[in-house]
């Protein structure tokens, strides 16, 4: 009865932990990816403070760098985006010809004539478009609040990172210091080493899915490469959603099923690169846990925060087994969460490369 009785609490602790994450979003989502973030620049934070600069300035240094790269990227996407709106025209062109050939095909196989297939679109589609626009704009305003929102908690936490570090280690015995201590700055380099590695290999594959794009011959090449780059933020779905909406783009475009293909062909070579190479070496084995609880991290994520969620899933599982490491009582989940043989390295084409020369 006593191990019945735990299982069920820890079993309502779960529930009411991820219930009280879901409906605290809105002020949680900013803050925890201010504080992720923040851990990307407490290196160079801390570099500009040994330079003789005061903590403040160091501080909106970092964030002025940030805000500058972040603009340099949808300024890149605004310009691909201009040469890619020129092509919209002769896209929705090819869209309505299509959707007039499925109609008749309908009609043909089907038996259901095409007025009668209009007037069930025009029936679903009535009133709706007033509702989207209503809810695109406010959508705009959220992202604009919540994105000051973050570069605001982002001053804050580099600013008073020693104050928050002093109230953790307050918060345990004096003997154990030492360890908390040790556990919060393992716990910052995961998040730094992940997302640092996470940009450096989306620089590449922005290259690699130009050059491809480029070859295969895919209108606004670079504006679908940078697209498919950054949605490498969200593992296992992002590159899929990024080549999805490239073919689609290459459908609408009137390309051939030998661009289809192309663009098959070069999605797959990217990843094979990126998968034997690009993640052991760039990103490495940082976050350290295993494909299963990745994924699951990744759907829980989306059901309490949605994309956010999404991107935030992979850094906060690693940290939290950093954590479930650092204490003998959590240590089965770390283990659980860890990958299958923590002591055996990723095998990547480059050790392969190695091992094939050594043997000769």
């Amino acid at each position: 009865m006593v191990k019945l009785s735990q299982s069920v609490n820890t079993l309502l602790l779960f529930v009411l932990s991820f219930g009280g994450l879901y409906f605290a979003s809105p002020f949680l989502i900013p803050v925890i990816l201010a504080a992720v973030l923040s851990m990307v620049f407490i290196r160079l934070c801390s570099y500009f403070e040994r330079k003789g600069l005061s903590r403040n300035i160091s501080a909106l240094i970092c964030i002025f760098l940030f805000v500058l790269v972040v603009g340099l990227i949808i300024g890149l996407l605004s310009i691909q985006l201009g040469s890619f709106a020129d092509n919209l025209d002769a896209m929705e062109q090819r869209l309505v010809r299509m959707l007039e050939s499925l109609k008749q095909w309908i009609n043909e196989t089907i038996g259901i004539k095409k007025d009668t297939q209009q007037k069930v679109i025009d029936q679903n589609t009535k009133g709706k478009s007033s509702s989207m626009i209503l809810s695109f704009a406010m959508g705009i305003v959220g992202i604009l609040v919540n994105t000051i929102l973050v570069l605001v908690y982002m001053f804050l936490f580099l600013s008073m990172r020693r104050h928050i570090k002093n109230f953790i280690l307050k918060l345990v015995p004096r003997k154990e210091n030492e360890d908390t201590s040790l556990v919060i700055h393992q716990a910052g380099k995961v998040s730094q080493k992940y997302l640092s590695g996470l940009a450096a290999m989306i620089g590449m594959l922005w290259v690699m899915y130009g050059i491809g794009f480029s070859i295969v011959g895919v209108e606004s090449a670079i504006f679908f490469a940078v697209l498919c780059g950054l949605l490498e933020i969200i593992p296992f779905v992002g590159n899929l959603t990024g080549t999805g909406l490239t073919v689609l783009a290459v459908v609408a475009q009137g390309g051939d099923a030998k661009m289809i293909v192309g663009v098959l062909i070069t999605y797959f070579l990217v990843q094979f690169i990126q998968t034997y190479i690009l993640e052991p070496v760039v990103v490495g084995e940082q976050v350290n846990i295993n494909p299963l609880f990745t994924i699951m991290a990744i759907v829980l994520g989306e059901l309490v925060w949605g994309i956010a969620g999404m991107i935030l899933a992979v850094p906060l599982l690693g940290m939290a087994k950093i954590i479930c490491d650092s204490y003998p009582e959590l240590k089965p989940y770390g283990y659980l969460i860890g990958p299958e043989n923590p002591g055996k390295p990723n095998t990547s084409m480059i050790d392969y490369v190695k091992k094939l020369f050594a043997k000769r």
